[in-house]
């Protein structure tokens, strides 16, 4: 199918005037990156870091109202403990210099998924990132942290069936709006285009119930090469797509 072909788009340039409302990135490729160049993993997660900065400013800077991540997976906790502990460390190091330049940038940063994991410290900083954002308008990031799919979805059924059984909402007025109020994302737009750098085609437990209708773009770039070059190729073939959301 032309919807999961890796080439370059034929249309590179991209009008600023439409562009997507919301994009979702899935940030993979950083420890194949390190292994090219003989570098341990966590370099690559380093690396990936400065890439996720560099792109997050610019999605700002050219309007993008919504930008979400995949960060870290429920699943990810399967990786060596030395891997895990670097990308936690990674996470707070940005959120201290977050915190510092969020007075300045306005962008506002939102977490999906469950956080109770995480050290005490790292959720305190989540929190007080959340509690800054809500003074500000404009561009929202959301860092998806020990975020599955499969598991929002779960928790989401969880918290409507003991709606229904306490009394609160009625399970046969149930309608897809009102279920995305139980999602980590609730109150955010789904995406308009899904982007997974690094060859994989496949979502990997992503945004499954929010990517219904999102346009996707796959490439061979791994994330930390992933250039504002790049974004724009993605954004230049979601440009050139014809969104009928089932119609004709």
């Amino acid at each position: 199918m032309a919807l999961f072909s890796k080439k370059p788009a034929v249309q590179t340039e991209v009008d600023f005037t439409r562009l997507p409302k919301h994009i979702a990135i899935i940030m993979d490729g950083n420890g194949r990156w390190a292994k090219k160049r003989g570098l341990p993993r966590t370099a690559g997660h380093a690396a990936g870091a400065e890439t996720f900065r560099t792109i997050a400013t610019y999605c700002k800077e050219i309007g993008i109202d919504y930008l979400t991540v995949y960060a870290f997976s429920t699943e990810n906790w399967k990786r060596p403990e030395v891997e895990v502990s670097a990308i936690m460390g990674l996470l707070k190091k940005y959120l201290l210099e977050a915190i510092g330049q969020m007075e300045r940038d306005r962008v506002k940063m939102e977490f999906f998924g469950d956080l109770s994991p995480l050290t005490s410290e790292l959720r305190e900083l989540c929190e007080r990132t959340r509690e800054i954002s809500r003074h500000y308008e404009g561009c929202q990031v959301n860092i998806c942290l020990n975020y599955g799919g499969r598991d929002e979805l779960v928790r989401a059924a969880r918290a409507f069936a003991l709606d229904c059984v306490e009394g609160r909402t009625d399970p046969n007025h149930l309608s897809q709006e009102q279920f995305g109020g139980y999602l980590f994302s609730r109150g955010v737009p789904d995406p308009d285009l899904v982007i997974r750098p690094s060859g994989e085609l496949r979502l990997s437990n992503f945004l499954l119930w929010q990517s219904a209708y999102a346009e996707f773009y796959f490439t061979d770039v791994l994330w930390p090469d992933f250039s504002k070059e790049e974004l724009h190729r993605a954004i230049a073939a979601y440009q050139s797509r014809n969104r009928r959301f089932g119609g004709v």
